[in-house]
């Protein structure tokens, strides 16, 4: 009796389990996102086979231009640079792949494109670009489905907003807009971190506030609870320190959180019962943002 419980406890960890084969089309912001999502996956009794075709900064229209590089001549390896940082360097050939042969390279199951985000306000910089792109990608991977990531706003103390006509709300509700827009005129489905981003952004008792005191190197201003990189201090052209923002990319928290969101969307799996809190971030944090998660993507 009891060996039969074993293999009916056994099925039903087998069944639980899903496998998902994962291509991202995208830029620094696909990256942020799948930080942790392997960790993630396997802390949900999950697998998942990652693949990236990711260029830094790169909009819809850009994939699109580099195919088609590699469509006129597979062999010009300006239309080769996924698998490494772009541009390319001439004469060096590591491995780089066309967009055509990454999206041969498996079967995916899931292949998600998103906005380059400092345009991802403005929808006429989306059609017919993303459509094309969808339409690019469903030549040579048929049976997966398209999905769009939806990215997010910058911080609120990001220099983008410092002449006073944008923000971190209004940023958002036109990035969400245009998102939700492209997703109806395409039929698509939509990961909603932007979403996520912008609700734990505005939790008042535990969101980020920005510093008001001066930083000395090499301090930082105070980030707590920060989900984008922001301050570090880097060189300038006179060899003095320097401090600059990076109010773009997610820090810990926010690939985290983004993480949690792929997650759920990903695996039809609440993240409020994972365990994985990586080094970086406390776990009283984690907590928050797998509840934020999950209260997202069940909306």
């Amino acid at each position: 009796m009891r060996k039969s419980v074993g293999f009916l406890l056994q099925d039903q960890v087998l069944e639980k389990e899903k496998k998902v084969k994962l291509l991202t089309v995208g830029n620094s912001f696909s990256q942020n996102a799948c930080q942790y999502l392997g960790e993630l996956a396997k802390a949900g009794g999950h697998k998942i086979l990652l693949g990236h075709a990711d260029i830094g900064g790169c909009p819809f229209d850009k994939h699109l231009e580099i195919a088609g590089l590699a469509e006129a001549n597979p062999e010009n390896i300006n239309g080769k640079p996924y698998g490494q940082d772009w541009p390319v360097v001439p004469g060096k050939d590591l491995g780089r792949k066309s967009l055509k042969e990454m999206l041969t390279l498996e079967e995916w199951d899931i292949i998600t494109i998103q906005q380059y985000s400092w345009i991802s306000d403005d929808y006429s910089k989306y059609q017919p670009h993303a459509g094309n792109l969808g339409a690019y990608i469903k030549l040579y991977a048929t049976n997966a489905e398209i999905v769009i990531h939806e990215t997010w706003a910058y911080r609120c103390d990001d220099p983008r907003y410092t002449s006073g006509n944008d923000s971190q709300e209004k940023m958002y509700v036109k990035l969400r807009n245009a998102y939700q827009r492209l997703a109806s005129d395409l039929v698509l489905r939509m990961i909603p971190v932007g979403d996520a981003f912008y609700v734990v952004d505005n939790i008042p008792a535990w969101s980020y506030k920005p510093s008001t005191s001066k930083a000395i190197y090499p301090e930082l201003p105070d980030q707590t609870h920060s989900l984008h990189y922001g301050w570090y201090w880097t060189k300038n052209e006179h060899g003095e320190n320097e401090l600059q923002m990076d109010g773009h990319h997610a820090s810990a928290l926010g690939c985290y959180l983004a993480g949690c969101v792929w997650y759920e969307f990903l695996f039809n799996d609440n993240a409020e019962n994972l365990t994985y809190v990586p080094p970086e971030i406390s776990a009283v944090d984690a907590v928050i943002l797998r509840k934020a998660a999950h209260g997202i993507v069940r909306l």
